[in-house]
């Protein structure tokens, strides 16, 4: 008989998460008492008593220190004494798309970001914490799959731990979304692709290696570091040409034709064609729309819908203006496009930050993103560069830029956007004309963007500032929250250029004249302090 101990503690004020969980530094953790119990009592109250008899919850993370021998064995313990009648965990502590520290109470092919009344919810609790239930004497084999039983004291149900097989569940789902058999062909038939894919020792790693090498036949060395460790091999796992830079220069000697990276819980992606070639993530939204129907589970569902959110460049409009099927501009963050797909308003979707998905789950998925580039590549038979050049030929081209300052004094980032906004509202801004050099942009629309969701009527406001110009380039700067610590100021570049004699010319040299304006503009490395971005993306 397992016992169940309350044990009295004090609120802290700042445990107000964000759709993917509390984004703190670990050391915030481990250094104050009782902070992850309270988080995580904080979240199974959200369910009533009564409706947690009989639910199951769903648990998993990405591999990173503190997360199996700390937090999801405290999970485990205070669930048990909390209520759920059983919980679902992945083996090793390994599931795709699960951020850490949070939890669904729902079937997990359909989590996905946590609502803001929800996480409303778990911030209004948390500051009135008093008292959390633990069965610290449970001890959990988190490695070995099946099921495990505990007798626990008062309660007439055992408590029951199912350990499953993530991969496998995983990889069943994508064999009913993609031609496994066309993919096999690509990946190891007569006319191979080689492919090189960094899991850069995130939790995507034994994923990539059932599904693309096992299942699919890619060589065993087509996949690298793909030992999920705790601290990343030493690595920031951001797939960007910044932190995936080894991939970069494996790519550029041209011995593989497609490469991809993903960041620490597998949602999201970079993709490259041989020799290094670039496709930024809001061009490959775009282009997976342009070739849905090269996927046959959009055979079967038909497209209901494409998203993006505002500051991922316009690319996917132009598709979506010339298919005729509905686009919708929401804030940044994947909850928005959850309830577009629950709505059956939304079938594609992506974000400028290497996030892509469908309706298949409610959230990113860098995986599925990388079975979606090979399956056009199967389908048109053309190399990763042609097929974007062939799209540019037709739609136009958005180059796209993205700088960010990171860890800068909130104070002064929040002056110099309040600054800013008061410049952009007046009267004679609109209609305005600014120039760099020999280009010159009117503007057409200034505002703060607000987004009404079709879906429930909510209103999100000052998701961030937009300088449309008549051309349809637009400059955007956001206030960003998702860091650990400080201010993130992003300044976004999307520069639309239809003539086809300058769609294939250097991004840098396209982007100049709008980065200077903006700078210009906004003062911005004078009023943070900083003399340029952290990272360019």
């Amino acid at each position: 008989m397992v016992r169940i101990v309350t044990v009295h503690t004090k609120p802290y004020g700042d445990q107000k998460p964000g759709t993917s969980g509390l984004r703190k530094r670990v050391t915030v953790f481990q250094s104050n008492a009782n902070y992850t119990e309270n988080f995580i009592q904080s979240i199974l109250a959200t369910v009533p008593p009564a409706e947690r008899q009989d639910a199951t919850l769903v648990v998993g993370g990405d591999g990173r220190f503190y997360m199996r021998d700390s937090a999801v064995e405290l999970i485990v313990q205070m669930a048990a004494a909390n209520g759920p009648r059983s919980l679902l965990h992945s083996s090793n502590s390994l599931l795709l798309q699960v951020d850490s520290l949070t939890s669904s109470l729902c079937p997990f092919h359909f989590a996905g970001p946590a609502p803001e009344a929800i996480t409303d919810k778990i911030f209004q609790i948390s500051k009135k914490i008093e008292e959390y239930a633990i069965c610290p004497d449970l001890q959990v084999d988190l490695g070995t799959i099946g099921k495990q039983q505990f007798d626990l004291e008062n309660k007439f149900k055992p408590f029951t731990v199912e350990i499953v097989d993530s991969v496998e569940a995983y990889a069943s789902m994508l064999r009913n979304i993609f031609d496994f058999s066309a993919l096999k062909e690509l990946l190891s038939g007569k006319n191979q692709l080689k492919i090189r894919i960094d899991a850069m020792h995130g939790v995507v790693g034994p994923y990539v290696k059932k599904i693309l090498c096992e299942e699919l036949g890619a060589p065993a060395n087509s996949a690298v570091n793909c030992t999920p460790l705790e601290d990343f091999g030493g690595h920031h796992p951001d797939p960007n040409l910044t932190y995936a830079a080894d991939l970069v220069q494996t790519m550029k000697t041209g011995e593989y034709d497609f490469g991809a990276a993903f960041d620490g819980d597998g949602d999201r992606n970079m993709i490259l064609g041989k020799h290094g070639f670039f496709v930024n993530p809001s061009d490959s939204v775009a282009v997976i729309a342009a070739n849905i129907f090269s996927i046959p589970y959009f055979q079967q569902t038909g497209v209901r819908g494409l998203a993006r959110s505002m500051p991922t460049s316009g690319a996917l409009d132009r598709v979506a203006q010339a298919t005729k099927i509905a686009l919708y501009e929401t804030p940044t963050g994947w909850k928005f496009f959850g309830n577009l797909m629950d709505a059956n308003k939304l079938s594609l979707c992506g974000e400028e930050s290497f996030g892509t998905g469908s309706d298949h789950i409610r959230e990113k998925d860098g995986l599925w993103a990388v079975l979606a580039w090979l399956s056009i590549l199967a389908a048109r038979k053309q190399s990763v560069e042609d097929i974007m050049k062939d799209h540019w030929q037709k739609y136009g081209r958005n180059f796209f830029t993205r700088y960010d300052y990171e860890e800068v004094d909130a104070d002064a980032a929040n002056k110099m956007m309040k600054d800013l906004e008061a410049v952009m509202f007046e009267r004679s801004f609109v209609g305005k004309q600014l120039s760099s050099g020999d280009k010159v942009y009117t503007v057409e629309k200034a505002d703060n963007f607000e987004y009404n969701d079709p879906v429930d009527g909510s209103v999100s406001r000052n998701q961030g500032l937009r300088l449309i110009f008549s051309d349809g380039s637009r400059i955007i700067f956001r206030l960003s929250g998702t860091g650990s610590a400080g201010a993130t100021v992003r300044l976004y570049i999307d520069s639309y250029e239809k003539d086809a004699q300058k769609i294939n010319q250097d991004p840098q040299v396209m982007l100049a004249p709008l980065i200077s304006i903006a700078l210009k503009l906004s003062q911005l490395h004078e009023r943070t302090g900083r003399s340029g971005p952290t990272v360019i993306t």
